[in-house]
């Protein structure tokens, strides 16, 4: 992607220098907030960690914890948790998935877990908190959105000239942006997950655990490129085995481990991923159409793309882009004709999305708005920048209902993309 839509100069700075910069907390469906309350602080003004006080259960079965972390994404916090509590994946539940370079707060639910566990349960960087149970478990999408609190460091302009492009940018951004799908949902600097997807669709199952297990990008650690390297050189997965570290390939120690005993089986191989996890393959497929679908639209009608045309399918009042399925159809008009030429340089059919080997990766297909509002957009501060000197840095608040990107209003602010 690279147009912009709004029309303020960009902010010259620097976004997730710090794991505190980008912090997110999840807005549930009754309107609670799950508050960042400690790893926001120095480390000498957190609050002794007070023993864990679970109500009686009565007839629920799941117990909800807030969970707030530091550094890891949902999936390696939750494979943390199910070591520590000796509880299966399977038996735990999440309403969105939150970003690893961060401080977030999200609920989590567990069936039926060891209480003495989850008392003595301690990982750095994650703390568990305010348990009550529950007759539900969470579920994907079991939220109204996320609030958003990101510093920008290192910005080059003077203090006015910040103040003045924020206070366009929010008037700007009020009447929405293009609706993009952030690079997180491909696998951020790798930019994979989208091309395993397609390989799935196609039912190139061997080809598409390769792939995973051997892409490479410039900045990768040089242990984790080179382990990656040398499997796509040997298919030599025992010792791919001993190569990857464990600490940044989690997901392709177990592939690999799986390879190890079964070197064939690559179905098998694709079923050691969380289910969740694998869904989101066909998902970033979804999304990099969207993405494609949108970007034609930009450069063919520039300003007017976000507004109504010949064969725009509403929703709510707003004109919304395919994400394909097997249940999809396509816009009328000119809306249609774009998405159906995206969907020929992608050589995609509905039909695809309807499979027949991993039928779980299955999708019926949807439809999403291509504008993006964020709501309460306010700039909090603006100040020194204590780790770039001479420069000034800014916090701004905003939220976001569920599956948008925070990291799409923020490269219409600096004007760059963003990992």
């Amino acid at each position: 992607m690279n147009q912009f839509f709004t029309k303020t100069p960009a902010l010259k700075g620097i976004v997730k220098q710090r794991y505190a910069d980008f912090m997110v907390e999840e807005i549930l469906v009754d309107g609670t907030k799950c508050e960042i309350k400690r790893f926001d602080k120095p480390f000498e003004e957190r609050e002794i960690t007070k023993e864990m006080i679970i109500p009686p259960r009565n007839e629920e079965e799941y117990l909800l914890l807030e969970m707030e972390k530091i550094n890891y994404d949902t999936n390696t916090a939750l494979a943390f948790l199910a070591r520590g509590l000796n509880l299966s994946k399977k038996r735990m539940g999440y309403a969105g998935l939150k970003d690893k370079r961060a401080i977030t707060c999200q609920q989590i639910s567990l069936y039926l877990p060891k209480e003495e566990l989850v008392k003595k349960f301690g990982v750095k960087g994650i703390e568990l908190r305010n348990p009550k149970w529950s007759k539900k478990r969470t579920e994907l999408g079991d939220l109204l959105g996320n609030e958003f609190t990101i510093t920008i460091r290192g910005i080059t302009q003077t203090e006015e000239e910040i103040t003045n492009i924020i206070e366009e940018f929010s008037k700007e951004v009020k009447q929405g942006v293009p609706n993009f799908f952030g690079n997180q949902r491909f696998g951020g600097k790798r930019m994979i997950t989208h091309r395993v997807g397609k390989l799935l669709l196609k039912e190139k199952i061997e080809e598409a655990i390769m792939l995973y297990l051997t892409e490479t990008y410039p900045e990768e650690k040089i242990e984790l490129k080179n382990a990656r390297i040398n499997l796509a050189k040997t298919r030599d997965y025992k010792q791919a085995l001993k190569e990857f570290p464990s600490k940044d390939a989690r997901t392709e120690k177990a592939i690999l481990n799986h390879l190890t005993k079964h070197p064939n089986d690559f179905a098998g191989a694709l079923n050691t991923i969380p289910k969740k996890m694998r869904y989101l393959f066909t998902h970033a497929v979804q999304s990099d159409i969207y993405n494609k679908i949108l970007q034609k639209r930009i450069e063919k009608y520039k300003d007017e793309a976000l507004k109504q045309i010949d064969g725009d399918e509403i929703v709510n009042g707003e004109p919304t882009i395919l994400l394909p399925g097997y249940e999809s159809t396509y816009s009328k008009g000119e809306a249609g004709e774009i998405e159906k030429e995206v969907m020929k340089e992608e050589n995609l059919t509905f039909e695809d999305f309807k499979m027949n080997k991993l039928s779980e990766l299955s999708s019926k297909g949807d439809r999403k708005s291509i504008l993006l509002k964020p709501q309460n957009f306010t700039l909090t501060k603006i100040f020194d920048d204590e780790y770039n000197e001479g420069k000034k840095a800014i916090t701004i608040k905003f939220f976001l209902t569920k599956g948008n990107y925070a990291t799409t209003i923020l490269r219409e602010l600096i004007k760059e993309e963003i990992f």
